[in-house]
């Protein structure tokens, strides 16, 4: 039998063959900022409302302390494919001293599916889940929105108020948390890193009626913001159920509110869509926006100064592929990272 060669590789048709770049969240936190990932959310948005990448997927499993998911998606007009595994344990830092998430981003190159980078996905996660709460907020908020609750202040709570300042004009926010000394430490840090007036409160109701822009990022498994507390206007980002054991909202809400999802398979499985189903105030049939549609023209944002609307954000792997070749791009020009040769 005869004994074949391999094929030479092609160093022009193959540029990532020198190896694949290890990247750590400190050399991440250099080469990306939120700046970046909001501008770079939005473009994959963008490309996927213009048909320009490869459909998102997501893959979970349950274990007793917590979970694990895969998720994955491709930009074509930039040739990179993202596969995220990232575990969740919510009691991570009292038990370990560890975070929360974990996890990895492997970014391929969709030309020849070399292994172009590993990357440490959990600045990426933190960076690019507030940044589509951002895009959102910018397509579906009203304009002259100056006020913000958090519900959530950990530190997604942290960087969804600091992107949601970059796309409205934020005066003044309210801060609320399960713990109500972490909210206080939230709101004095955050008013001096913005430069805005940040409250703690445990009313929230009160914080409801004057706020038009809403964040819940909570990793809740009961409802927290009910429909009778919402005013007229308001605009929610529920960020936190991205499992079908999580949920921030009261299902009745999306009988006063308008939807936008961030992807329906995974809405209807692990988002607040997922309750909304399940109690029978939303159906399987019923016509719901998606977030790309809107940043694409497809679907209307906002329709009326009184109209609510809710972002419902599990978090697709659109988002880590855009944050994720905004990062290898700069680490190739600035010589960050480590190489390792895989193959």
């Amino acid at each position: 039998m005869p004994v074949h060669s391999p094929t030479p590789r092609n160093p022009a048709a193959e540029p990532e063959a020198d190896g694949t770049l290890i990247l750590s969240r400190s050399e991440i936190a250099a080469l990306l900022s939120l700046d970046d990932c909001i501008a770079a959310v939005e473009s994959a948005l963008l490309a996927h409302a213009k048909g320009r990448t490869v459909k998102p997927a997501v893959l979970g499993s349950h274990v007793d302390a917590g979970g694990f998911h895969v998720k994955t998606a491709g930009l074509l007009d930039q040739n990179y494919f993202a596969a995220k595994l990232n575990s969740n344990f919510y009691d991570n830092g009292e038990r370990y001293g560890l975070p929360r998430i974990q996890g990895l981003i492997l970014l391929y190159d969709l030309r020849n599916g070399y292994p172009a980078a590993i990357l440490d996905s959990g600045l990426i996660t933190e960076l690019r889940t507030a940044a589509a709460s951002a895009v959102a907020a910018k397509h579906l908020a009203r304009a002259d929105a100056t006020v913000a609750t958090i519900y959530g202040c950990g530190l997604q709570g942290r960087v969804q108020l600091a992107a949601l300042s970059r796309v409205r004009s934020l005066t003044r926010a309210y801060a609320l948390d399960i713990d109500r000394s972490i909210a206080e430490t939230f709101a004095a840090e955050m008013s001096e890193e913005l430069g805005i007036e940040v409250s703690a409160t445990d009313d929230l109701s009160a914080a409801l009626r004057e706020s038009r822009i809403i964040a819940t990022c909570t990793p809740s498994n009961r409802p927290l913001l009910m429909a009778a507390d919402l005013a007229p206007g308001s605009f929610v980002a529920a960020v936190g159920a991205d499992s079908e054991l999580k949920q921030e909202l009261d299902p009745e809400i999306f009988r006063v509110a308008t939807a936008v999802l961030d992807d329906l398979e995974s809405c209807s499985h692990i988002g607040e869509l997922h309750h909304a189903l399940e109690s029978g105030v939303l159906t399987s049939g019923d016509d719901l926006a998606l977030l790309h549609e809107v940043v694409g023209g497809q679907r209307p944002g906002r329709t009326r100064d009184d109209e609510i609307l809710v972002y419902d954000s599990t978090g697709i792997a659109l988002q880590d592929v855009a944050a994720a070749t905004v990062v290898l791009e700069r680490a190739r020009a600035a010589g960050a990272g480590t190489r390792l040769g895989i193959l």
